[in-house]
């Protein structure tokens, strides 16, 4: 019934036994930034569930205001390298492929936190939402050394046996606040219309894809919708979106990892398909759909304590089928149950768990 789900998927030189996806959850599981045994266990174990691809926690590039928590692994220094190699073998030993998502906080670290909390944190305006000043602006020298650390952490990656690598581009991060007409008022060239905010995920893109080669896969994460905005579009017509999605294309994405809250919901009025399938149509290129797969509730309120049940992935399938999207993104399903992709094959539905804080600690390991 759900045998969708479960066909390989092959798009250039990335290949995936199942169309399942773990996406990326952070956890501030690694002291000092270096990912241990535990965090190898952690996503072997959803590997050994029938997990297709996983997509690690946000993992930090080499720039001092990157990263808002020392629990959180980076991606750059050799002790946490070694450890992600650790990761890479488990997963790899289980059958699954894995992919560590590279990430900076941007405006949305506060300042004084993380491991270096001296430095100022910095954004592409100074801006962390229109209203409120709370970093410092990035000069184009710091940006050329930013786009540079993604470039080092990518071709690192690709060293230490990763299947390839997603940016983080989404939820009003630092790349995200680039792309965002609120906080994005540069007037040089990183600044300007909706097609000129892309020039630095671009050039990240770009750097990427001169460091690892042509047959290294990349996916890009990107949203709407903001942390401090959850209805905001900034491309609010299917036109609009074209031309954003372009000149990352051009760049050298692969995949475009689609975050949305709810997968079901229309992305515009008149369409029933969701961002995810808009960006295919759009972009010629494979696309992850994700939000709330299997529970009955959406993320943001688990951050108040709030459950979720489980719930259907009929609708999901069928749009699968249809070839709305091409993979399908799992986040807290899979925290509470690494068995979950296993369970849906088996038809295990009656065995499928919940969503809680008292299930996820029990289970999550």
């Amino acid at each position: 019934m759900y045998d969708a789900l479960f066909q390989p998927f092959h798009a250039g030189n990335l290949s995936v036994s199942n169309r399942i996806v773990m996406a990326p959850m952070t956890r501030s599981f690694s002291p000092g930034g270096v990912p241990g045994a535990d965090v190898a266990q952690y996503y072997a174990v959803r590997a050994a569930g029938g997990v297709g691809l996983i997509i690690t926690e946000g993992t930090t590039i080499d720039h001092p205001s990157a990263s808002a928590d020392p629990r959180i692994p980076n991606f750059h220094e050799k002790e946490a390298l070694a450890g992600w190699a650790q990761v890479v073998a488990a997963v790899h030993g289980e059958g699954g492929k894995i992919m560590p998502q590279l990430w900076h906080m941007g405006s949305m670290r506060d300042p004084g936190t993380g491991p270096h909390p001296d430095a100022p944190s910095v954004s592409a305006s100074g801006l962390k939402h229109p209203a409120k000043q709370n970093a410092e602006t990035l000069s184009e020298k710091e940006i050329a050394e930013i786009v540079e650390a993604f470039a080092r952490s990518a071709y690192a990656a690709r060293e230490c046996g990763f299947d390839g690598v997603q940016i983080h581009g989404a939820h009003g991060y630092l790349i995200d606040q680039f792309f965002w007409e609120g906080t994005n008022l540069r007037e040089d060239d990183f600044g300007g219309d909706l097609v000129q905010r892309t020039r630095f995920a671009c050039d990240i893109v770009a750097a990427i894809r001169a460091a690892v080669g042509d047959d290294y896969p990349i996916i890009l994460r990107y949203s709407q919708w903001k942390q401090q905005d959850f209805e905001h579009k900034m491309a609010p017509t299917p036109d609009q979106l074209k031309a954003f999605l372009d000149p990352l294309v051009a760049a050298g994405v692969d995949v475009f990892d689609c975050s949305t809250r709810r997968f079901w919901e229309p992305e515009f009025e008149g369409d029933p398909r969701n961002l995810a399938g808009w960006t295919k149509e759009l972009s010629g290129q494979p696309t992850i759909t994700v939000g709330s797969v299997g529970l009955d509730g959406e993320f943001v309120a688990s951050f108040q304590g709030a459950g979720a049940g489980v719930a259907p992935i009929d609708g999901l399938v069928e749009r699968l089928e249809k070839g709305e999207f091409d993979l399908v993104g799992v986040g807290r399903a899979l925290l509470v149950d690494p068995r979950w992709p296993n369970k849906i094959r088996n038809g295990e539905l009656d065995a499928l768990l919940p969503y809680s804080k008292e299930s996820m600690a029990e289970l999550v390991v």
